[in-house]
């Protein structure tokens, strides 16, 4: 209408069918009113051209083209046409209301609808074709078994893994090395479960896909032995284990020499089970871990103790000043043998003094101010019983007199102490030991074999229960009587067995004293209350019918369940040990002791060349009982009382080549 310039559309195709392609429209001519709609036809391929300003209107091709129409144009906003629904404004040709995005050509519709029903097809045939089958990718211990079915899979695990599972398995224990056999071990393949571990087909399409191009180990499905294994990993323990090297200060003649704190290790057992069980089929070597044991000082505080302790301690002579004007020495080179430190978590490096080596100095130069005592004892060299009297005596309180040596050792004068003296009354005098109705030996054994520190040790454990007396429901305790047990009261550092493995620690060989006395008890007819044998069998000791003990964690406790008290009577040399219980005797004692059954192999343990080795032949560790039979001297009534014991095989120790 008006000045509204026009469009010149040309619309392909033949004449006829235009008329048809919008009902009411007549060739030639726009629908009135709808100018737009002659413009757009969506069953011919339109041309619209709009010719510059002042251009002739080409004339329509008679063969391919309709009569050109002139449309008038509508200027931007200003657009006619039908309202858009629900808006203010005529809706857009061929577009969505509002402006949203043209709908996709029906072309690509239809192929995108192609390639979903050939994926779905491709998806469903490969679901079809692997079910039963072990997903794709899967492999166990290295061997590939995707996409083979159960069976097959199950076949090419048996070809390729079993024949490790008879082999023993490499293990490192940090710079240590050792093979453990499965079967010993108590290790065996789960083939079913191992399989059913793999999973069943994934229905996930995308983890189908990946499948083809990724790869997931499973591992195998192990049954356990699980105390078979414990055991098989508790032989490692005497090689791999070691025990943290506390700080310390040692002496060279009277040189202060600093030992600096060493971490320790123990194997994780429980950690270690699990890696064995997950690896040991893999047919590689198996890294176990370990725990690494802190010491509980530090090299600040060794420096400290040598500093403000050690040096001044042994820088001259102490005087212990007697009674009747005698005086005794004590010497720098005495002073370094009683002098050591002990570690406490909470005081670093503490400073003892061995009251027994002191005591031992000082004993000879101030004898001739003391009035000995002595307790009473039974002479039996007639026969019968004859009981030697108790004497009270006079001499010098050593724990009373030393009380302040620590304080006088770092203090530069006066380096002097005054003996303190005291009545000495006998610790078993001659009335208790009437009372106790003793008639002679109940019990009695001996032991040897001992080394020289452990010796001082066995002596002076020893030497605290001589003479001790259990009276008649009374429970004697071995760690009650001797503890603590460090350098104070009189103990060295000589070798241990410390979570069966070896080491060394102040009171080492004790558990000799335990094995000496458990066995008097044992043929006394004594109660046993707790006993615990080694772990690892001691050729010198009875087998099956030993102990051993460690402060405050494991005790020898026996009581006295007669109506007449027992005496405990000790006699060391320095090659033996034996202890005697005297008392009533009530039973006739005999042990009978089984034959070495379920032998078991110790492992070869290699320790690296830069570590302290001591070769060892091993031996095999086994299981074997004993019975103590008691027959009653009065009834003639036998009571049976049996006991099975399993020591663990001490493993072969090589060192290896430098």
């Amino acid at each position: 209408p008006g000045d509204a310039p026009t469009v010149a559309v040309r619309v392909t195709g033949s004449a006829s069918a235009a008329p048809s392609a919008r009902p009411g429209a007549q060739p030639g001519r726009p629908v009135e009113g709808q100018p737009w709609l002659n413009a757009w036809d969506a069953d011919a391929t339109q041309r619209i051209r709009r010719p510059s300003a002042g251009a002739p209107v080409p004339p329509a091709d008679p063969a391919t083209d309709l009569p050109t129409q002139r449309i008038p144009t509508v200027a931007a906003g200003a657009y006619p046409g039908p309202a858009r629904p629900g808006g203010s404004g005529p809706a857009r040709p061929g577009g969505a209301p509002g402006g949203s995005r043209p709908r996709l050509p029906r072309r690509r519709l239809l192929i995108a609808g192609a390639v979903v029903a050939v994926l779905a097809l491709f998806y469903i045939g490969d679901l079809v074709l692997s079910s039963g089958a072990v997903p794709r990718g899967v492999s166990v211990a290295g061997v590939q078994v995707g996409g083979l079915g159960t069976a097959a899979a199950e076949q090419r695990l048996r070809e390729e893994i079993e024949p490790r599972t008879t082999l023993p398995v490499a293990v490192t224990v940090g710079e240590a090395s050792s093979e453990i056999d499965p079967a010993t071990a108590g290790l065996a393949v789960d083939w079913t479960g191992t399989l059913d571990q793999a999973g069943s087909q994934p229905l996930n399409p995308i983890t189908r896909i990946t499948s083809f191009f990724t790869r997931r180990e499973v591992g195998v499905v192990t049954t356990t032995d699980r105390a078979a294994l414990d055991s098989a990993l508790e032989e490692l323990a005497p090689v791999v284990d070691t025990v943290p090297t506390e700080g310390a200060v040692k002496f060279e003649d009277t040189k202060p020499v600093a030992v600096e704190p060493v971490p320790g290790q123990r194997l994780d057992q429980p950690a270690a089970a699990e890696v064995l069980e997950r690896q040991w089929a893999d047919g590689a070597t198996v890294a176990l871990p370990l725990v690494e044991l802190p010491p509980t000082t530090t090299a600040e505080q060794v420096t400290d103790a040598i500093e403000k302790v050690a040096t001044p301690a042994v820088a001259g002579p102490v005087t212990v000043i007697g009674e009747n004007g005698i005086q005794a020495s004590l010497t720098p080179e005495d002073i370094a043998e009683a002098l050591s430190f002990r570690a406490d978590p909470g005081a670093g490096l503490v400073p003892e003094i061995n009251q027994e080596a002191v005591t031992d100095a000082l004993t000879p130069q101030l004898r001739s101010t003391e009035r000995p005592g002595r307790d009473a004892t039974l002479d039996f060299s007639s026969g019968a019983p004859v009981i030697a009297p108790s004497q009270d005596g006079r001499g010098v309180d050593y724990e009373a007199t030393l009380t302040d040596l620590l304080t006088v050792l770092t203090e530069s004068v006066p380096r002097q102490i005054t003996a303190v003296y005291a009545d000495q009354t006998a610790e078993v005098t001659t009335e208790e030991i009437g009372e106790l109705g003793i008639t002679g030996v109940i019990g009695e054994f001996q032991t040897g074999g001992f080394a020289t520190d452990s010796g001082q040790n066995i002596k002076r454990a020893a030497e605290v229960i001589d003479g001790m007396i259990v009276q008649p429901g009374e429970t004697f305790s071995l760690n009650a009587a001797t503890s603590p047990r460090n350098a104070s009261n009189g103990y060295v550092e000589a070798g241990i067995i410390d979570n069966g493995q070896p080491g060394r620690g102040v009171g080492g060989g004790v558990s000799q004293v335990a094995t000496t006395l458990y066995n008097a008890a044992y043929f006394a007819g004594m109660v046993d209350v707790e006993h615990k044998e080694h772990s690892f069998y001691i050729s010198r000791y009875p087998p099956g019918r030993e102990a051993t003990v460690f402060e405050g964690s494991i005790d020898l406790k026996w009581r006295n369940d007669g109506p007449t008290g027992v005496l405990i009577d000790t006699t060391w040399t320095p090659s033996t040990l034996t202890v005697r219980l005297f008392g009533t005797k009530r039973y006739d004692v005999t042990s009978e002791t089984g034959g070495r059954t379920r032998p078991t192999n110790p492992n070869t343990v290699t320790v690296p060349v830069d570590k302290p080795c001591n070769v060892n032949a091993g031996s095999p560790g086994f299981t074997i009982s004993d019975v103590r039979v008691l027959r009653n001297l009065t009834t003639g009534e036998v009571r049976r009382e049996p006991r099975t014991v399993q020591y663990n095989p001490i493993p072969i120790v090589v060192c290896a080549a430098g």
